[in-house]
């Protein structure tokens, strides 16, 4: 049996004599570059919000491998906060949140993780929904000797900016759409190829539909694809729950462990599991990010569904399209995919050992299979 998890510890931003909880001198850890070269520490504001500490999932003392993919990055400034600047607050009783979980400025911070030289064709690599870069650790240095190859965090996720909802940014799927473009504007101005895995792919269609120009291929990992396939499995429709989605998604071992760990066959290592888990640990606004999203991804999912198999079965799409699947996804269903694909021009590549999330469980294997449809 695990060791217990410690309760969680709820505070705001309070004077520094006023803290809940004792607060622990900090060292100093490797950063990523700001835009405006200004040092950005992965742990300038532990605690802040509302989080979990104490027991197995305590912060641990030294570097860890959260650090060393942190000091691996850069933040690329994109897409304008929406609305007023007032401090972001807590849902649950009204109090500002720390700095952590406040915007950052008038445009959002995204991490991005690059391998490769400039000069070489790029290739997008977007994580599905939860997730972070980091699954596409093992994925860049396959590219990388042909490819210049970004993975980023979606805001919400990793190291990008977690804006509390209402506070800037919605999480809806159009604001994601709209961002998207901001962000591709920013790091890749000229024409690339994107890879998508999971829920995130119907987003990432709706952007192409439009930006067909700029694309020399898109491959589509496990994205929900049929009418099967528009439900949330219980794992993440949990966090859309009222009151009791607040509560599950502070749990980083809901938000983060069960999350992933459920969609496929594999366990995940502790080193790789504690990146993950690290933003849910330090920042509560990860947790109501995460609530956001679910709901949208409940409101909108189905629509975003038929809209993209409408675009892919269009006369009017010309964009070179190939559809991977781990064999042993758990959350969507084999079921229909090649149905679908079938008298279109749209190539099907199984991967017979992956769960849902590919780039997690088979990251090599499947990074050679992207470069062969790059190729081809």
């Amino acid at each position: 049996m695990a060791p217990p998890l410690a309760a969680p510890r709820f505070h705001a931003a309070l004077p520094r004599g006023l803290l809940l909880r004792p607060r622990k001198p900090l060292p100093t850890w490797r950063r990523a570059a700001r835009p405006d070269d200004q040092d950005l520490y992965v742990d300038d504001d532990i605690g802040d919000g509302f989080s979990f500490s104490g027991g197995k999932y305590a912060e641990a003392e030294g570097p860890s491998k959260s650090d060393e993919w942190f000091a691996q990055g850069r933040m690329v400034k994109a897409h304008a906060l929406y609305g007023n600047k007032e401090k972001a607050k807590d849902p649950f009783f009204g109090l500002t949140m720390g700095s952590g979980s406040q915007s950052s400025g008038d445009v959002f911070n995204w991490f991005c993780a690059e391998a490769g030289s400039s000069s070489n064709p790029t290739v997008l690599l977007i994580h599905g929904f939860p997730s972070q870069a980091y699954s596409y650790r093992n994925v860049l240095p396959v590219l990388a000797d042909k490819y210049r190859c970004i993975a980023f965090d979606w805001l919400g996720f990793g190291f990008s900016d977690k804006p509390q909802p209402k506070y800037g940014f919605d999480y809806t799927l159009d604001e994601y759409t709209s961002a998207l473009e901001s962000l591709i504007d920013a790091v890749a101005p000229d024409k690339l190829s994107i890879v998508v895995q999971g829920y995130f792919a119907p987003i990432v269609v709706k952007y192409a539909k439009e930006h067909q120009d700029k694309l020399n291929h898109l491959i589509l990992v496990n994205p929900p694809i049929t009418d099967k396939h528009a439900k949330l499995p219980s794992t993440l429709a949990c966090f859309s729950n009222f009151l009791l989605g607040e509560v599950f998604s502070q749990d980083p071992l809901r938000a983060s462990d069960k999350a992933l760990t459920s969609s496929g066959p594999y366990m995940m290592k502790e080193e790789d599991a504690t990146v993950y888990r690290r933003p849910y640990l330090v920042s509560g606004a990860s947790g109501f990010a995460l609530n956001a999203i679910t709901r949208a991804m409940e409101k909108d999912l189905k629509a975003y569904i038929e809209s993209m198999r409408s675009i892919l079965a269009s006369d009017s799409w010309n964009t070179k399209t190939t559809i991977c699947w781990g064999l042993r996804d758990r959350w969507l269903t084999y079921d229909g995919v090649e149905d679908f694909c079938d008298g279109l021009k749209h190539n099907v590549v199984q991967l017979p050992m992956a769960g849902h999330h590919a780039q997690e469980d088979r990251g090599e294997e499947l990074g050679n299979i992207i470069k062969r449809i790059l190729r081809g």
